[in-house]
């Protein structure tokens, strides 16, 4: 999740072209071009935008529409200081973009992706709940650290489309089922805990899992992603690793989401996650 710096330089020579087609007139094939682009942008958002009703329609008292939307803005600006600060990361500790082994995937993953993207995400949850009047619910804390990871998971997949602009249905589809729903499950490990430490109990523990949890199963997800690509006899053997680890994350994910959805609705019901 770290290489699409190069894939948002791709999107925006996409996009200048496409805005000169619509300025000056069509021909046939910029039409093709321009409903070509138009279908991956649809197919770069739409994850997100299911992901995003889900969540929201789990919320046994749903927030404001604005405030979810402001949310996912947020996401969506920090993906600049993200390809900043993963940059600068890379470069300190000397971490190539294309890993050779395992070590170097999980470097990668870990270090420059995993810890900067969270981190970010997290500046961006503290930064629209710390005077958030609507902020009053267990399941709060779920719903708005979910839009910033769905508004950053969002342009990053919107990159990466468009730099595999010859393979974008075959990207899209599997980016779909994977990538795009992994930021949804890191935002849900990390809103979780951000809610536990608020309403629940503001221990050490707690306070720490915020960000170390999320980090910790973003960086797994990408070192078993980064693994796929380092020999043919290994990407089976991945992709079979990663899927479970998929299964097993959401079904961790939805224990949370019914833990803090029963807590706003049973509150002396003591159920524990």
């Amino acid at each position: 999740m770290v290489l699409w710096k190069k894939c948002w330089n791709n999107f925006e020579i996409s996009a200048k072209k496409t805005i000169f087609a619509m300025r000056y007139g069509y021909s046939a094939k910029s039409k093709d071009h321009v409903m070509t682009e138009l279908l991956i942008l649809a197919l770069a958002i739409l994850p997100a935008v299911l992901l995003a009703l889900f969540i929201y329609k789990r919320d046994p008292i749903p927030e404001p529409v604005p405030q979810l939307l402001k949310a996912f803005f947020y996401g969506v600006m920090i993906s600049v200081p993200a390809v900043i600060v993963e940059s600068l990361l890379a470069s300190m500790f000397g971490i190539p973009d294309e890993p050779t082994s395992i070590f170097g995937a999980a470097s990668i993953s870990f270090i420059v992706a995993a810890f900067s993207e969270e981190s970010l995400k997290l500046l961006a949850l503290w930064l629209i709940l710390r005077k958030n009047r609507f902020f009053d619910e267990h399941f709060d804390g779920i719903v708005y650290a979910v839009m910033v990871s769905l508004g950053f998971a969002t342009i990053e997949n919107v990159g990466y489309l468009f730099e595999n602009i010859d393979d974008w249905m075959g990207v899209g589809v599997a980016r779909a089922l994977l990538a795009v729903p992994g930021h949804y499950a890191f935002g849900i490990i990390m809103g979780y805990y951000y809610s536990m430490y608020t309403f629940v109990k503001s221990s050490t523990f707690n306070r720490y899992m915020i960000l170390a949890a999320p980090i910790i199963a973003h960086g797994i997800y990408d070192t078993i992603a980064f693994s796929m690509g380092l020999n043919e006899a290994m990407s089976a053997l991945c992709m079979m690793l990663l899927i479970y680890f998929c299964y097993k994350l959401h079904k961790n994910c939805l224990k949370k989401i019914a833990a803090h959805a029963k807590r706003d609705t049973d509150p002396y019901s003591g159920f524990e996650a």
